[in-house]
Parts: C-alpha cells; sequence; structure tokens
C-alpha cells in the first residue's frame, strides 16, 4: 500500500470514528426509542382495544379507530427518532404534507365516502339489522365497512351504497323504535254502519297475538270520497313483526266483513236520460 493510499485509510477511518462517536449516542438512543415505542404502542392498542369492548362501541368503528391512532402514534414515533439522530422536523412536516395532497388528490371519492363512513359509526342513524330505507332503497343492514354499506333486500338481493351518498340522504330507520303502526285502509258504501264496522274490524285485529294491547286497535272514518266512505284502521306490533302482520290482518278483516254480510262499494253512476224524469222528480210531479 502507497503511502497515499495510508494516508486516505487513515482519514476514513479518523472521519468514521468520529461520525460513530458523535452518533453513536443518538442512535443507540433511537434504536432504544424504537423498541420502547413499539413494546408501548402495542400496550396502548391492547387497551383501547378492552376499552372499546366494553363501551360497546361498533365492530367497524372500532377498527377503524384503532388503526387510526395506531398510525398516529407510529408516526409520532418515528419523527421522534429522526428528530433524535439529527433530521428537522420541517422535512418530515413537508414529506407527510406532500403525501397527504398527493393522495387526497388521487382519492377525492373515496374521502367522502370515508368521512360519511365515520359520520354513520359515529351517530348511528341505523345499525346492522335495522330495516332502512335509503336513496329508494329498502332493506336489511348487512354491514357497515367504513367506505361502503351493505343491504340485503326482501328478495334477497344485496345493495351495496357508498357511506358518502347514505350519509348526506334522508334514511328511513323502520326498526329503530320499539313498535310500529300498521294502517289498513278500507272502503265501504255510503249507507254502511260505521259503528258496526267498527267493531268488527277493531275485534279482528285485537284477536291477532302479535298486536300489542297499547296503543290499542282503533277505526275511524278517514274521509267521504266520490263514490265511497273511506275507513282507516291502525294497530301497533313490533317492527319485525310488521310485514307478517300487516297480510294476515287484510286477509282476516275482509273475512270478518264477509262474515258480517258488508259489502265492499261497488262504483255507481246515475245516468239521466233527456225528457225522461228522474224518480225524484215523478214523485213531486205525483204529490202536486
Amino acid at each position: 500500500m502507497s503511502s497515499m493510499d495510508q494516508e486516505i485509510w487513515e482519514q476514513f477511518k479518523d472521519w468514521l470514528w468520529d461520525t460513530l462517536t458523535a452518533l453513536g449516542p443518538k442512535i443507540a438512543l433511537a434504536i432504544f426509542m424504537l423498541v420502547g415505542g413499539i413494546i408501548l404502542i402495542r400496550l396502548l392498542a391492547r387497551l383501547l382495544n378492552k376499552t372499546f369492548r366494553r363501551s360497546r362501541v361498533e365492530p367497524s368503528l372500532r377498527t377503524f379507530l384503532e388503526s387510526l391512532i395506531k398510525f398516529a402514534l407510529y408516526t409520532i414515533l418515528i419523527v421522534s427518532i429522526g428528530t433524535t439522530i439529527g433530521i428537522k422536523t420541517s422535512s418530515f412536516v413537508a414529506i407527510i404534507g406532500a403525501a397527504g395532497i398527493a393522495i387526497g388528490l388521487a382519492l377525492q371519492g373515496s374521502l367522502a365516502n370515508f368521512a360519511g363512513g365515520v359520520l354513520i359509526l359515529i351517530f348511528k342513524p341505523f345499525k346492522v339489522g335495522d330495516l332502512i330505507y335509503v336513496n329508494d332503497k329498502l332493506g336489511t343492514v348487512a354491514k357497515i365497512d367504513i367506505l361502503y354499506t351493505r343491504l340485503v333486500t326482501f328478495d334477497n338481493r344485496i345493495i351495496t351504497m357508498p357511506n358518502g351518498n347514505v350519509a348526506n340522504s334522508d334514511v328511513d330507520n323502520r326498526t329503530m323504535q320499539e313498535s310500529r303502526r300498521i294502517g289498513l285502509d278500507l272502503k265501504f258504501d255510503y249507507n254502511a254502519d260505521i259503528k258496526a264496522i267498527r267493531r268488527i274490524v277493531v275485534d279482528t285485529l285485537k284477536q291477532h297475538p302479535k298486536v300489542l294491547a297499547a296503543p290499542a286497535p282503533d277505526l275511524w272514518l278517514d274521509s267521504i270520497g266520490e263514490y265511497e266512505l273511506k275507513v282507516t284502521a291502525r294497530c301497533w306490533v313490533r317492527p319485525e313483526d310488521y310485514w307478517p302482520v300487516i297480510w294476515e290482518q287484510y286477509e282476516a278483516v275482509k273475512e270478518a266483513l264477509e262474515e258480517a254480510g258488508i259489502p265492499m262499494p261497488i262504483q255507481k253512476q246515475e245516468v239521466y236520460w233527456k225528457g225522461v224524469p228522474t224518480k225524484r222528480e215523478a214523485t213531486w210531479n205525483e204529490q202536486n
């Protein structure tokens, strides 16, 4: 080895020694922070998981919050380690800001669905198992993800809707309350006895085992139509019994009215021939 090579080698060893001497403690501290930080984050994640389970937080929201908190903690850990080594915090801020802008521009629609999912999971306008009507779709909520909500319709179709649209729409939750009202719209002839009809229909509604005693079933004259009397009968059931009961009640009421001899109305028209007196006019002429 020549004297020049020997001199370069000596300079390199001096530089390496000086670097290790200056950065060695920082690197050791950074390694200690990394190991300790990972252990601490895992302990915090377990504690959060237990807390969320005791608080009965929705599974989808629980998973999302745990992932978000872990991501934030790991980001803080990496920034702290970089600052300990000597990297300026402004560099991390610039990198994170640029990455955030790029991701935001690339995922505009997904971010809207993400925000909608967070709102749904926090404010809970509905939960898994609820029957809801939203965006002209009726179905039972099968799953709530952070981006999409999945419904199962009565004919066993799967409808997947973006949470951004769901969060910005009117949601008709039909199972949130403990009871739901059934309304039967009936029509009768002008000569029908409303009191007798009320007695027959109300007694029929009360006989169904799934009809609630309070509020009690009732019936009243809703309006007087052009050809018939319009009557409304109502009773209350649990939300899960709504459709079976309403179908069974229509059939039971029809049979009870037929047994009582109360007919359904038939549309009628009176026709007057020119020059031929009506019955009322003929009666008036006879009396005078």
